[in-house]
């Protein structure tokens, strides 16, 4: 009997899994062979894609009279599709699967790449898509030359249809869609603060944060949790849009703040949201998908996006917004399904899968109907995504799950060009130093309290904020690596100001000495927060000891 029990169990565990996924899938978009299959390469998680694909089924059918399939391939983030397509693209180019114009041209015919739509991303990603890849041609009818083969082709709407769609192609400082349709923007995407509420209001006194400068704040000391920039793309987007927005001076002080309060740096920016549902950390940033989503999961019944636990917000008049886009790929199988899909995704259906209720819940019960009478939204998974067409907010307000406004809130300031400097510096003066800034940033929050003479503070303070000078860097320079080559270049020693920052990113382009340079930030970063830590706590200590730290 004991034998039975045991394979019975055994058969439980193996059977019900299986039971379930069973269940799943049918619950999904039919996989009927015999439909037109769309092949589409995605970094979209599975509950878009499940969406999406039945949507756009039930759509096809009452637009063209036949339903498609959706046949997503997710093979990693963007850079990792990016990657494989160039592959593709390169092996097909290398196989003689291409022919050449009158004018020199290249042409490939449908089907010489298995792949139809990417799906997904941002707009840089995309970028990269319509740059494509290179091919040398050596016909013998001219000299061998390098040809730019675009793995992204125009879907060819005409420009009524995108402005019916879009409006002006703009928000923010960046644009909606492709001047030349290479990439069609489908969504929008923010770069904010997830946050507990429990936390803020212990810490703060209050429920709900509305800057980047909230996460500054010496009371969340050890309560932010943060990506580290140099391994998250979404990550440096938010910071480049707080420098951005803010200035260099101010910009640089917020970032050294919210550093000196961050609980620590990870290499996933999915973990900032996981951590702070629950309550390993108070706030931090996160791209608006994994704010609202983990808010979402961990949201009690009767709770709303407005009163729930984990709140996300899009700091009005600071955030970042970038379109999430759709590409139609050069010679994939099915073209012309490719451009209905990309029709879909602008039209009412598609847009209320990313910001309705389910249909599946009470709210969703009340979402408007389409043209057909079925209830527009999503029907199991409700995706927390801002729609990209600006009518779609002033038509459908009332029905969005989150009640915010992209092209009310973005913020208006173009990339200010420092992109580039947030790795290099971060990683030293906040990552690679985490335990020497946070011991500093703790000694200043507790000198405030102790109320110490205001000129030691603001000796400390100063030497917080301050960038490396030339003494410093000449004297761990020589420490490390004495005369060896590559010597110390004289631009990498100039003041760390705007004005400069083209000549200092100019010498990080060498890359032996950008890795000897980011080596020596961190030494002087590090010496100037233990030099703060011991003037602020033995204040006896003489303050002409400290090293030299600006020019």
């Amino acid at each position: 009997m004991a034998r039975w029990l045991i394979a019975l169990a055994f058969l439980l565990v193996l059977g019900l899994p299986m039971a379930m996924s069973r269940c799943t899938r049918e619950s999904r978009a039919p996989t009927d062979a015999g439909l037109p299959a769309l092949i589409i390469v995605t970094p979209h998680v599975p509950q878009i894609r499940e969406e999406f694909a039945r949507a756009f089924d039930e759509w096809r059918r009452r637009e063209h009279g036949e339903g498609a399939r959706l046949d997503f391939r997710s093979i990693g983030g963007t850079s990792e599709i990016i990657r494989a397509l160039q592959a593709r693209y390169n092996a097909a180019l290398a196989a003689g699967k291409y022919t050449l114009s009158d004018t020199g041209e290249v042409i490939m015919e449908p089907g010489s790449i298995d792949v139809d739509v990417m799906f997904g991303g941002g707009t840089f990603d995309h970028g990269r898509l319509k740059t494509g890849v290179t091919l040398r041609i050596d016909d013998g009818r001219a000299p061998p030359r390098d040809v730019a083969v675009p793995m992204s082709v125009p879907a060819g709407f005409e420009q009524p249809r995108l402005d019916a769609w879009f409006g002006d192609n703009s928000i923010g400082a960046g644009t909606l869609y492709d001047p030349d349709q290479h990439w069609i923007g489908t969504a929008l995407s923010g770069f904010g603060i997830v946050y507990n509420r429990d936390l803020t209001r212990e810490l703060l006194g209050r429920d709900d944060l509305a800057s980047f400068e909230d996460l500054a704040d010496p009371r969340l000391a050890g309560w932010v949790a943060l990506a580290d920039p140099r391994q998250s793309g979404s990550v440096t987007t938010t910071i480049d849009a707080i420098l951005s927005a803010y200035g260099w001076d101010r910009g640089w002080r917020v970032l050294r703040a919210i550093s000196g309060n961050t609980r620590y740096f990870t290499n996933s920016s999915s973990k900032a949201p996981i951590d702070v549902s629950q309550g390993e950390a108070a706030a931090g940033l996160a791209i608006d998908f994994y704010g609202r989503t983990q808010s979402q999961v961990v949201m009690r019944e009767g709770e709303t996006p407005e009163t729930a636990r984990v709140g996300y917000v899009d700091p009005p008049g600071e955030v970042s917004i970038d379109a999430d886009p759709v590409s139609i790929l050069r010679a994939g199988p099915n073209p012309e399904l490719a451009r209905q899909f990309v029709e879909f995704c602008l039209s009412d259906e598609g847009q209320a899968l990313w910001g309705f209720h389910a249909t599946s819940t009470e709210t969703g019960a009340g979402n408007p109907p389409d043209a057909s009478g079925a209830l527009l939204g999503p029907r199991r998974f409700e995706l927390r995504r801002m729609p990209i067409r600006r009518d779609f907010y002033a038509r459908f307000a009332a029905h969005l799950i989150d009640k915010v406004d992209p092209y009310q809130i973005v913020s208006d300031a173009a990339p200010a060009g420092w992109r580039s400097a947030i790795g290099i510096m971060m990683g030293a003066f906040a990552v690679d130093t985490h335990d020497d800034i946070g011991e500093a940033w703790r000694a200043l929050r507790d000198a405030r309290t102790r109320a110490l003479p205001a000129p030691l503070i603001a000796e400390a303070e100063t030497l917080f904020y301050a960038f490396p000078g030339t003494e410093q860097l000449d004297r761990h320079w020589a420490e490390l690596f004495g005369d060896a080559e590559p010597r110390l270049p004289s631009d990498a020693k100039l003041p760390f100001t705007p004005e400069n920052y083209g000549a200092i990113r100019a010498v990080w382009r060498e890359p032996a000495v950008q890795s000897r340079l980011a080596i020596v930030y961190s030494r002087c970063f590090a010496e100037n927060y233990r030099r703060i830590t011991e003037l602020l706590r033995n204040p006896v200590a003489p303050a002409a000891a400290a090293p030299a730290h600006a020019d």
